[in-house]
C-alpha cells in the first residue's frame, strides 16, 4: 500500500518546477490530484505526466489571486474525487525589489498570489473538510517568511502572513478534525535559481535540494505518518530536515505593579537583544 492511498489532493502552482514535483511525488504514491496552473501547455503536460503514473487527474486553469479560480480546485476534487483531504497552497510568484525601490504594483501583486490566494483556498477547503468531517491544509513558506530576506519585502510579508494564518486556522478548524501545518522547502526552483547562479556555488553547496527530493517531506506531511502533527512548520533540502518553533517569549518579568519606564530602563540595560536568526549561519 502507497503513502499516500486514498488521499484526495489540490495542490495549487504544480504546473511546473517544485509544484509539479510536488504533484508527481504525491501521485506515485497513490494520491488523487487535482493540479493547478496559469499556462496551459505547462499544465496539460504536467496532466499527462500524474496519469502516466497511475493516478487519477483533473486540471483547473487560472490564477489562485481569483476567488472563483479557488473555489473551483475545491470543487473540482470534491466532485471528481468524492471529497477534499490535503490542500498544499503553494502557488507563488516574485517582484523582487528593494523597499526603497518596490511599486505599489509589485507589493500587491505578490500579495495576491501569495497571500490573498492561499486565504482563499483554505477557506474554500476548510468548508468543504467541515461538511466532511476531516482533512489536512499544508501552507507553503519560506525562509523570507520565517526570518526575512534581502529585497524581497512583498513576498516576505505574504509568506509570514501564511504562518499567522497557519496557526490560527489551527485554533479555528481543529474542532472539527481539520488540521493545518506549513512547510519550507529548500529546494533548487525556478525563484531560487537565480540566487544559486550569482552566488558562483553549487544549489547543493548553499543548502537547496533538488525539487524531487524535496518532494518527499511534502509527502510526508501529507500522509497519515505524520497525523499527530498539527500546527507544526516543517523545513525540509532532502538532507536536513527540521521543525520550527513558533514565536515564544524570552526574558518575561511580571510585577504586581505597572513596570515604569525607569524599570524597564534598568530591566534591559542588564539583558542583550535576542539575536535574529539568519539561513546564511
Amino acid at each position: 500500500m502507497s503513502r499516500l492511498d486514498g488521499k484526495r489532493m489540490v495542490i495549487t502552482g504544480s504546473s511546473r518546477s517544485l509544484g509539479r514535483d510536488f504533484a508527481l511525488a504525491c501521485a506515485a504514491e497513490g494520491a488523487s490530484l487535482v493540479v493547478n496552473g496559469t499556462n496551459q501547455a505547462a499544465l496539460s503536460a504536467v496532466v499527462a505526466e500524474v496519469a502516466a503514473l497511475g493516478a487519477p487527474v483533473r486540471a483547473v486553469l487560472g490564477s489562485v489571486a481569483k476567488a472563483e479560480v479557488c473555489n473551483e480546485l475545491v470543487a473540482c476534487c470534491v466532485e471528481n474525487f468524492g471529497g477534499i483531504d490535503v490542500m498544499v497552497n503553494n502557488a507563488g510568484i516574485v517582484r523582487d525589489r528593494t523597499l526603497l525601490k518596490m511599486t505599489d504594483d509589485d507589493f500587491d501583486e505578490v500579495i495576491a498570489v501569495n497571500l490573498r490566494g492561499p486565504f482563499l483556498c483554505t477557506r474554500s477547503a476548510a468548508l468543504a473538510m467541515k461538511k466532511q468531517g476531516s482533512g489536512h491544509i499544508i501552507q507553503i513558506t519560506s525562509a523570507s517568511g520565517l526570518v526575512g530576506n534581502f529585497g524581497q519585502t512583498n513576498y516576505a510579508a505574504a509568506k509570514a502572513g501564511l504562518m499567522g494564518m497557519m496557526y490560527t486556522a489551527c485554533q479555528e478548524l481543529e474542532r472539527y478534525d481539520i488540521r493545518c501545518n506549513a512547510m519550507w522547502p529548500v529546494a533548487r526552483t525556478d525563484m531560487t535559481q537565480p540566487l544559486i547562479d550569482q552566488s558562483g556555488k553549487t544549489a547543493a553547496e548553499l543548502g537547496f535540494g533538488e525539487p524531487w527530493e524535496v518532494a518527499q517531506g511534502l509527502v510526508w506531511l501529507a500522509s497519515d505518518a505524520a497525523a499527530r502533527f498539527n500546527g507544526q512548520c516543517l523545513t525540509f533540502n532532502g538532507m536536513k530536515t527540521a521543525l520550527w518553533r513558533s514565536p515564544s517569549e524570552e526574558y518575561i518579568r511580571q510585577e504586581q505593579q505597572a513596570i515604569t519606564i525607569d524599570e524597564l530602563e534598568e530591566y534591559y540595560a542588564e539583558l542583550a537583544p535576542i539575536p535574529v536568526y539568519s539561513t546564511r549561519g
